[in-house]
């Protein structure tokens, strides 16, 4: 397994997004628990999760809770690992996603989120995602009070522009390590972004990093259309001997040192190959073939 930093620590080139393990869809426990055991089997020391990552209408914390009792089930040694979390988001019975950015909301979503986790403090939390209804540097405040206070030891934020990175740097300082955004050869709107951090020296967190490469292993109609945008992760994959998913998480990582991909999963055998992407460099000649293909129209 290789290694990127994430502020001041060193954490596993490639995570575990954990939100699969909770919402439609989901595993039942024991697979759930088995997801999270291979991928610390397999090196992954950084775990995603959210306090909104639960069944619409339900209540919040279903995937920390989770990821806490795997943790402790887990016969290794946990000591390196690093549970980022986020707050203000959450999903009502219809299955939408409300914000809620107000420091208030925060602070007490921090706090359950402690309390969930079992921890003396939250490694890494998030702001999940700005409110347009309140002030961003409110939002931000919250999280330096939550670092003042001691709640949470790092802070991050998802779904950010490059003018918000900004003000969160001017109010945290070194204590803004993250931002989280959708990034993948589907969904690359955040190029800019990317860009700041890597001059920042943020990490950046893809989240739904394997976007359009999923989508074109699946049988079906849309498989057609989606292997005419990324058949060359396919190629580069059967020439690698590799899954093209592994493909797109080198490619990634191969954007910037300070990328770390966190592909979500539901089975220990996808959670293992997203790690095997750690140690799978692609030469100058499969990248520039990668980026050809998906700058085509």
């Amino acid at each position: 397994m290789r290694y990127r930093t994430l502020g001041d620590l060193r954490v596993s080139a490639v995570g575990l997004g954990a939100m699969p393990l909770s919402i439609e869809g989901r595993p039942d426990e024991a697979r759930a628990l088995a997801t999270v055991h291979a991928a610390l089997e397999a090196g992954v020391t950084l775990l995603d999760t959210a306090d909104s990552y639960h069944l619409p209408g339900a209540e919040p914390g279903h995937n920390e809770l989770l990821v806490a009792r795997a943790l402790a089930a887990y016969g290794g040694d946990t000591a390196d690992v690093l549970v980022a979390t986020k707050g203000g988001r959450g999903r009502p019975g219809d299955g939408g996603w409300t914000v809620t950015g107000n420091a208030r909301h925060l602070k007490t979503a921090a706090e359950a989120s402690l309390k969930r986790l079992g921890v003396e403090a939250i490694g890494l939390y998030q702001l999940h995602k700005p409110d347009p209804a309140v002030p961003f540097e409110e939002s931000v405040g919250a999280l330096r009070e939550l670092l003042d206070e001691g709640t949470i030891r790092l802070a991050g934020v998802s779904n950010a522009d490059v003018g918000q990175i900004r003000a969160a740097r001017e109010i945290l300082g070194d204590r803004l390590v993250s931002v989280q955004n959708q990034y993948s050869p589907a969904v690359r709107d955040s190029e800019a972004e990317l860009a700041l951090c890597a001059e920042l020296g943020l990490a950046f967190l893809p989240w739904s990093p394997l976007g359009g490469i999923s989508r074109s292993s699946l049988d079906g109609p849309s498989r057609v259309g989606a292997l005419r945008r990324f058949g060359a992760f396919h190629d580069v994959a059967a020439q690698r001997g590799v899954s093209p998913q592994q493909v797109c998480l080198a490619w990634l990582s191969a954007k910037s040192p300070v990328v770390i991909p966190i592909p979500g999963s539901s089975r220990p055998e996808t959670v293992r190959d997203s790690a095997a992407a750690a140690d799978l460099v692609l030469d100058a000649a499969e990248l520039a073939r990668l980026d050809g293909a998906l700058s085509r129209p």
